[in-house]
């Protein structure tokens, strides 16, 4: 017999009228809107498709951005807020389902396959409608596409379960923000319409009286009231769930450091995963981050970092087509050159080789790594999904983080582990990563390692006094955690600014 449905918990659901238009950290703000309030408020997506995810406490993987929401909200994510994680493989995809991954699947396989998880979505938002007293929904790119509306399990098929009422986000920099506006609008259903209690305009940046003679022609075509326009405000940034989230100023090779910054130079692999662990080191002053995708680019950084990816081996042999690998290795091994640091897929290519006998990830049996570190990396089908707390181990420096890896490394005679961890689901004790002789290349599975305010600290000042220069001032450092913090709070207050709330009082039934 099926289970009885909780009694329906007032949701409200954010959906766009296209993907990267901040339905994300609008969803944010409103989970610490709630809270703020008093409400025990929880996030949840049905589907995300991204390589920038997290590890909850359980062991499970779920998308970045359900990850940030739930910090918004004060409380610890759980894999019911974000059930189906799609992590694309180039030309492939992996998909997560409750926290573990349950296989590779074209995107055919996996349209087919959407019958038989929409009882598990509907499930595990049943499950946190149990728990809290609002829920905040949010949708995937836009809630109109004909061609996928059969195959719908994120927006509207879940705003219907939910009985969520909506509010349709756009993005002004984009162009044709009414154009946008109304046409999601027309091609909606009636009973989809009779949801949507608001528009907002987001990202604006200029006067909005400007704008007024279009929302009024807006209300007057929809009827549906302009909650209100959103200044685009840089610094109230969050984790989002993919790389579209990096500025693309930071790809741009003519974007030079000054001459006392650290400059940081991270590959933009064509797979970059949870490209947010560099946040707590490009907000830094003095520290410049950017993104480089050909070799002649590279330079001579002071840190260079291979970050994590979804697709190693792939990922690799762009890195040879594009010349950089030539450039990390021979800067590697000037004495003088940069330090070098590997994170996930990243250590794996800094080795020597990689074995992917089952095929998980490539199309290879094996694949000639870099050769900076006496390692050797071997898939399987099983995937490393942790928390973890421990040290590095030359300067006992605490670390925190998480691992989402497939496959294990191997160390050799020259290698060191470069930490040590303990996993918290089951306090197993582990060592991580490795460490070159010279201590100029390491590598390490910790994603969030500059979250990790000594461990940053101290490597900054390295870095610092390779170039002669002192110390970064103490009063820069600021934990990312509480830096995000901060954010959230400011994330309320611009609704509270910005926005009328009364109708999204009137829907959730806010006193």
């Amino acid at each position: 017999m099926t289970p009885p449905r909780p009694p329906r918990v007032p949701a409200l659901m954010v959906l766009g009228t296209a993907s990267h238009v901040g339905k994300s950290l609008i969803a944010a703000a409103f989970c610490r809107l709630l809270a703020e309030s008093g409400y025990r408020v929880a996030p949840f997506k049905a589907q995300n498709m991204a390589l920038n995810s997290f590890v909850t406490p359980e062991g499970g993987e779920i998308g970045r951005a359900q990850v940030a929401q739930a910090e918004a909200a004060g409380i610890e994510p759980h894999v019911d807020m974000n059930p189906i994680l799609l992590k694309p493989m180039g030309g492939a995809t992996q998909v997560v389902v409750a926290g573990a991954p349950i296989g590779v699947m074209s995107a055919r396989d996996y349209y087919a396959a959407k019958d038989r998880l929409w009882p598990l979505v509907a499930a595990a938002y049943d499950r946190l409608a149990g728990r809290f007293d609002r829920i905040i929904l949010e949708g995937a790119g836009s809630p109109v596409e004909i061609n996928l509306a059969e195959h719908d399990l994120t927006n509207l098929r879940m705003a219907r379960h939910a009985d969520a009422a909506v509010v349709l986000v756009a993005d002004i920099e984009r162009g044709g923000v009414f154009a946008q506006l109304v046409g999601t609008w027309e091609l909606l259903g009636p009973e989809d319409r009779a949801r949507v209690v608001g528009f907002v305009i987001n990202k604006f940046r200029g006067d909005p009286t400007l704008l007024e003679p279009g929302l009024e022609l807006l209300r007057a075509r929809t009827g549906v009231p302009v909650l209100g326009v959103l200044p685009f405000l840089a610094d109230l940034q969050i984790d989002q769930e993919d790389s579209l989230g990096i500025d693309a100023t930071a790809t741009a090779a003519e974007v030079e450091p000054g001459p006392d910054d650290l400059d940081v130079a991270v590959a933009r692999l064509p797979g970059l995963s949870n490209f947010t662990d560099f946040w707590p080191l490009a907000r830094l002053p003095g520290v410049h981050v950017r993104y480089v995708e050909r070799g002649p680019d590279l330079g001579r950084p002071d840190l260079v970092v291979l970050p994590g990816t979804k697709t190693t081996v792939r990922d690799l042999d762009w890195l040879r087509r594009v010349g950089l690998a030539d450039r990390v290795v021979a800067l590697a091994r000037d004495e003088s050159g940069p330090i070098v640091l590997g994170i996930c897929g990243g250590f794996q290519m800094l080795g020597t080789r990689i074995d992917d006998p089952l095929r998980v990830e490539s199309a290879t049996d094996q694949a000639e790594g870099l050769g900076l570190l006496d390692v050797t990396t071997r898939f399987d089908s099983a995937k490393a999904r942790h928390r973890v707390t421990g040290s590095e181990r030359q300067t006992g420096l605490p670390l925190t983080g998480y691992e989402i890896h497939m496959g294990e490394t191997l160390l050799g005679a020259s290698a060191s582990p470069w930490s040590t961890l303990t996993r918290q689901h089951d306090g197993a004790t582990i060592e991580d990563g490795a460490v070159a002789p010279s201590g100029q290349v390491f590598g390490t599975y910790v994603h969030g390692l500059f979250d990790s305010l000594p461990f940053t600290a101290s490597l900054v000042d390295r870095l610092r006094a390779r170039k002669g220069l002192p110390p970064l001032d103490p009063g820069h450092w600021q934990a990312h955690r509480d830096v995000l913090a901060a954010r959230h709070a400011a994330l309320a207050d611009l609704l509270r600014t910005h926005l009328d709330l009364g109708p999204i009082r009137e829907a959730l039934s806010l006193a």
